[in-house]
């Protein structure tokens, strides 16, 4: 049995939650509603406050929708009762993320142009400099569209393995090369 799929999701107090036919669990809490429909495979139950997710047989294939199926679920329940933060720092001279069009970003990373980044409905940037290291928030309510977004916002300029220079996660360690070994001096 999946220990991750096993354990019970608590549904917290201010939470509302339905599962319709064909699998179908809604989630309205108070940053807002998240819908999802999953395999109709897995049984979904809901009692006493709290949401169990049962597989049909031990097929490989169910084992592992087992623990997936829990934990998008209770990632709708975290989502809109707390929501989710996903920070990256810009690392560089001179590049720089300004506000653009009200809640969209517009990022300097070297390019010869600046990159537009219009954000998702449900989706927030907020930009802090500290010491000359830019830091950007997303924050949301679906934790998948967050990474997403990271991620992609990342790709712009990954962080090069000399200087460090680029974005990267808050909590990602760079380790860094060293320069030509062969330099003399003269």
């Amino acid at each position: 049995m999946s220990r991750i799929g096993k354990a019970p999701v608590t549904v917290p107090a201010g939470v509302a939650v339905t599962i319709a036919e064909g699998n179908k669990v809604t989630v309205k809490g108070a940053k807002g509603e998240l819908s999802r429909v999953f395999s109709t495979d897995m049984k979904i139950t809901m009692e006493d406050g709290k949401i169990k997710v049962e597989r049909g047989s031990d097929e490989k294939e169910q084992r592992a929708l087992h623990g997936l199926t829990r934990t998008l679920i209770n990632n709708m329940v975290v989502g809109v009762s707390a929501g989710f933060e996903k920070e990256l720092h810009l690392v560089g001279v001179g590049y720089k993320i300004v506000p653009y069009k009200g809640k969209g970003i517009e990022i300097s990373c070297g390019f010869s142009h600046t990159v537009p980044i219009e954000p998702i409905e449900g989706i927030s940037f907020e930009i802090a400099t500290e010491k000359g290291l830019v830091k950007l928030k997303i924050k949301g309510i679906d934790k998948e569209q967050i990474g997403q977004i990271a991620a992609d916002i990342r790709d712009l300029r990954r962080p090069e393995p000399y200087k460090g220079k680029g974005f990267r996660y808050s909590d990602e360690v760079i380790i860094k090369k060293l320069g030509k070994a062969g330099k003399t001096g003269k």
